[in-house]
């Protein structure tokens, strides 16, 4: 999650006090290590991931050696964190290691709390914010951009990791073969699919509105970044016909930037540009 929320995260963090921007930069470096450790490293990944997960205990005592983890300490020593989120995070990449099909939403759904949701739990602690209402949004949109990376990386998951992050069961009903993902366009029965992910997911990451409206100040800022640049990608796949193997559907900035201006906008005024 942490390589394609890059855009999202740049958007939040330009705008950011010093303080914030230095603890969520030490979130999304953790986020994006642990992903390159269980998707990139040449080796044994599980014996690095085991190794990762005793550099957060370090990390605590300002004992790490990784400068990526010795930038956490700061974070963990200023904020009132638990290691939950992180060890997560790394239990996500050991699940990858050796799970690679799903057969439910449900089951993904599952994965999501493992790889997507911690880092909606830590933005918000960052900004001291957490509230169980709060999280419960949270876990919507973490959820659901999620389902955006997993649509925009299909191809790639498949003909480069061997993994499908698509529920078995929506294949077998939308008449999906595996096969199908690794073609140079999508097929009509697989953009019908993806149109069904995409209006699931729509519906998860809308639930940002509710979280956006619930906050001020600059974690307002920051959270409505998160989900305009959701519902911006998801416009982007559908504008390219659901198609997400012939190209990367990539959101258009001008789009990030109307759906922040509707989400930050006072509920009277948004009313009245409406009309």
């Amino acid at each position: 999650m942490a390589q394609k929320g890059n855009e999202n995260f740049s958007v939040a963090l330009r705008v950011l006090p010093a303080r914030q921007r230095s603890h969520l930069l030490a979130i999304y470096g953790f986020a994006r290590l642990v992903d390159d450790i269980g998707d990139e490293l040449v080796g044994n990944r599980l014996a690095a991931l085991d190794w990762l997960e005793a550099e957060l205990r370090r990390a605590r005592s300002a004992t790490a050696t990784h400068p990526v983890m010795r930038n956490l300490t700061g974070l963990l020593n200023d904020l009132e964190i638990s290691d939950e989120p992180f060890l997560a995070l790394i239990e996500a990449n050991r699940r990858d290691q050796c799970k690679n099909r799903y057969q439910s939403q449900a089951e993904l759904a599952e994965y999501c709390m493992l790889s997507a949701n911690p880092v909606g739990w830590l933005v918000l602690a960052v900004f001291g914010v957490a509230t169980p209402d709060r999280i419960a949004l949270s876990d919507a949109v973490c959820t659901g951009l999620q389902i955006i990376e997993h649509l925009q990386d299909l191809g790639e998951d498949y003909t480069q990791k061997q993994r499908i992050y698509m529920p078995a069961d929506e294949m077998v009903r939308f008449g999906v073969a595996e096969a199908d993902l690794s073609a140079e366009r999508a097929s009509p029965q697989l953009c019908q699919l993806v149109a069904h992910q995409v209006s699931a997911a729509r519906g998860l990451v809308n639930r940002g509105k509710l979280l956006v409206g619930s906050l001020n100040g600059w974690v307002k800022v920051a959270v409505a970044g998160y989900v305009a640049g959701g519902l911006a990608a998801l416009d982007a796949i559908s504008v390219g016909q659901n198609d997400v193997l012939s190209k990367l559907r990539s959101p258009a900035r001008i789009r990030i930037v109307i759906y922040m201006v509707g989400l930050l906008m006072p509920p009277s005024l948004s009313r009245w540009v409406r009309r």
